[in-house]
This record gives C-alpha cells, sequence and structure tokens, in this order.
C-alpha cells in the first residue's frame, strides 16, 4: 500500500470549514444553525454583476489569457487608482481568487525551506499555503489584550535568519478586524528595506475600514515598490466568494515573469468570473454606501453585545468584518463543537471559529473565538442569546 504525503498530513484543518459536518448534523436535527463562522457576506450581489451574468452572449466559454482579461485588469487599475494605488493593467495579474494570489505568490518568490514572518493570528490559509510552497510561516503574537496591534519591530527582527524572505500583513485584517495604522506600516517598510525582503499585503478588505484615519496600502509606501506583492479578491466587496475572482499586484518585473510560469500551468483564470468582476467594478456609488453602512451598524450591535455578555470580551474592530472574542471557556474548540453537537436554545445554535487555528504558536487562542458579522441584524441579535446561554449551560465554563 503507498503512502500519503507527508506534506498532505502536516496540511492543517481549515478553523473555518473543519465543523461544516457537525453543522449539517444539527441541521439535521432540525436547529436553526447561525453561521458566524464564514466570511460568506449575506449582502446582495451587484446587479450590474448580475445582469452581466445574465446576458452572456458568446457562443463558446473559451479560455481567458492566462493572465487575465485586459478589460479586467484596465478596469482594475482604474480602481486601485481611486485609492491612490499606482498600477498599470500590466501589473495586474487575475488570479482564481485571493487564494491562489497568495499561493501563487508564495511559488514565485520562495523556495522549499524559505520563511516567511506573520503576525499572528492569522488567516488560517497562509499555513496552508506556505506547505504547498515547501515554505515555513513563522509567527510573531500579537495580543488581544493590545487590540491585535502591530507587535514591536524587535520580535520580528529577531525572527530574521538567512532563510527569511518576506513579511506577510493582511490589511484590514482577517481574523482580528485591525487596521494597521501608518506608523505601524512605515516600521513594517523600513523592515523590509533593511533586510531586504519581500512584503506580501492581502488588502481583500479596504473597502471596510471604520476610522477616520486613512487605510494604508502597502504600495503607498515609498522605497519598496518593487518588493511589494499585493493580493487582493472581489468575493468581499462585492459579495462574490463565489465567482473566485483575485489578483496579484506587483511591480517587480522578474516576480510577474515567475508567476506568469504558474499561471500558464493553469491555463486561465474562471472566463464567466471575470466577466461578473468586470461588470461589478461598475457597482454604484449607492450599492458601495449600503454595503459599508451595514457592516457599521452590524459591527457596533455585535460588539456591543458581546462586551455586554459576562465573561466575553471583543476589541472594536476597525476594518473587515471579523472580531475575535475572548470567552469564558476552557477551551474554543470543545466549546464550538459541544454547540453544534449537544446545546440549543429555542430551536438554535451559533457556528464559531475556534482562534486556535489562527495561531501557530500552541496554547495560543484556547480561549478565543473568531466572529464574522457578515449577517442581518436579526440573525445577529438571535446569535448573541445563543451564546449567552450556551456560556451559562456550558459544563467547561471558566471563572469570569
Amino acid at each position: 500500500m503507498p503512502t500519503i504525503s507527508e506534506r498532505g498530513q502536516i496540511m492543517p484543518e481549515s478553523p473555518i470549514r473543519k465543523l461544516v459536518p457537525l453543522a449539517r448534523e444539527a441541521e439535521q436535527r432540525g436547529v436553526n444553525v447561525i453561521r458566524l463562522n464564514i466570511g460568506q457576506p449575506d449582502l446582495p450581489t451587484p446587479k450590474e454583476g448580475l445582469d452581466a451574468l445574465k446576458s452572456i452572449d458568446r457562443n463558446i466559454l473559451e479560455y481567458s489569457p492566462s493572465e487575465g482579461l485586459l478589460s479586467l485588469r484596465k478596469k482594475l487599475a482604474d480602481y486601485y487608482h481611486r485609492f491612490k494605488i499606482d498600477v498599470t493593467p500590466d501589473d495586474i495579474i487575475v488570479t482564481t481568487g485571493g487564494s491562489e494570489a497568495v499561493l501563487f505568490a508564495f511559488m514565485a518568490c520562495l523556495d522549499p525551506g524559505d520563511e516567511i514572518i506573520v503576525p499572528e493570528p492569522a488567516y488560517a490559509n497562509y499555513m496552508a499555503f506556505a506547505i504547498s510552497a515547501g515554505a515555513k510561516i513563522v509567527t510573531v503574537s500579537s495580543s488581544i489584550d493590545q487590540g491585535f496591534a502591530l507587535p514591536p519591530v524587535a520580535d520580528f527582527e529577531k525572527l530574521i535568519t538567512p532563510r527569511t524572505k518576506g513579511i506577510l500583513i493582511c490589511n484590514p485584517n482577517n481574523p482580528t478586524g485591525y487596521l494597521y495604522t501608518q506608523k505601524e506600516m512605515n516600521l513594517i517598510r523600513d523592515i523590509v528595506k533593511k533586510y531586504d525582503l519581500f512584503l506580501f499585503s492581502d488588502e481583500v478588505y479596504r473597502e471596510f475600514t471604520y476610522t477616520g484615519a486613512p487605510y494604508i496600502s502597502a504600495f503607498h509606501l515609498p522605497g519598496i515598490e518593487d518588493q511589494v506583492v499585493l493580493i487582493d479578491s472581489v468575493s468581499k466587496r462585492y459579495s462574490e466568494c463565489g465567482i473566485r475572482i483575485g489578483a496579484l499586484i506587483t511591480k517587480n518585473a522578474e516576480l510577474k515573469k515567475n508567476v506568469m510560469k504558474f499561471c500558464q500551468a493553469r491555463l486561465s483564470p474562471p472566463l464567466l468570473g471575470q466577466i461578473v468582476a468586470e461588470a461589478s467594478i461598475d457597482a454604484s456609488a449607492e450599492y458601495m454606501l449600503m454595503t459599508y453602512n451595514e457592516y457599521v451598524e452590524r459591527r457596533k450591535f455585535l460588539i456591543d453585545g458581546l462586551n455586554r455578555i459576562p465573561g466575553c470580551y471583543s476589541p472594536i474592530p476597525m476594518g473587515a468584518f471579523y472580531t475575535v472574542v475572548s470567552l469564558p471557556v476552557d477551551d474554543s474548540e470543545k466549546f464550538c463543537e459541544w454547540c453544534l453537537r449537544e446545546f440549543e436554545y429555542e430551536g438554535a445554535t451559533v457556528f464559531m471559529a475556534p482562534a486556535s487555528g489562527f495561531y501557530t504558536t500552541p496554547g495560543k487562542g484556547r480561549n478565543e473565538v473568531r466572529m464574522a458579522y457578515v449577517l442581518k441584524r436579526e440573525d445577529l441579535e438571535r446569535a448573541l442569546k445563543v451564546l449567552a446561554a450556551a456560556l451559562k449551560a456550558y459544563p467547561g465554563r471558566t471563572t469570569e
């Protein structure tokens, strides 16, 4: 019997999706599962995108260019210009979701054994993509007590070795909702410049910032333009997770040439998804404002409600649509499983992502969960009631 790969065995399960079978079993028992585990918005996709999908008039659904449709890349460049990100269509490579952009960035920049420094908690799939590339994620810990602010520069520098090739940030952050300040971004730039590193910057949530301070892109940082690899996706801002369209943006000509080899190997990004994404860039200002205002309201409602539950604490997220919450429980993974296996309140239970899956440091996030406020207020209100009841009933509750 042949043995399976070690790579597959060490690949981590998704903390966002691994409890899905338990959620399905709960639903089969007739329990209403309120899904706060995943960043799947319930807001409508822009009419412009849906109309483009319905009116496709082609005799052949052909391959697109490996780098993506030129018309889409031109519109993306115009979109980035709105945020003072000075790129051209030639700097943009369309990918199958932001996930493929991260994977191709790692494959094109890193050799097996190379290291990337990532502030944790971090999006769990970064680890999976690093393993796929044979690289290693090295984490520097941020703290819920500090609102998940950027760790001190000294914490980064002590992790730098001859194998360190880059720093990866997500801004605004998934899973914490933290928004890096200008000062913090300048500190990251200085490290990248000093040690000649790549800066991988996942900026998928740029539309959703809830502070007077401006969103700072990695491309706003002078002096490291050729070291920046920007990751983007249309999934969140247009509620189009299923069309799988993302982008890798870089000004580094050698890197683009490397990335294109991987793009050619997978032939082309999804044609239909590109058509929908291109049309969606023309979404009205009213649509974008509606989306933004909805998340502002949901954020306030959920965070206020969480912090009223005895023993719970959530910092106020300044971006994206997630928060990491500490709970008075012995083990958040056990608690999340228990909620789906054994608990219901007024016919409902709540599905959350254990935050330990967003850390690589053993023991970190043990009493934390990530929640996505992507559901309407009525659902969030019910989720808060269910969570409060669950915490009262949970046998592994800890002292407040």
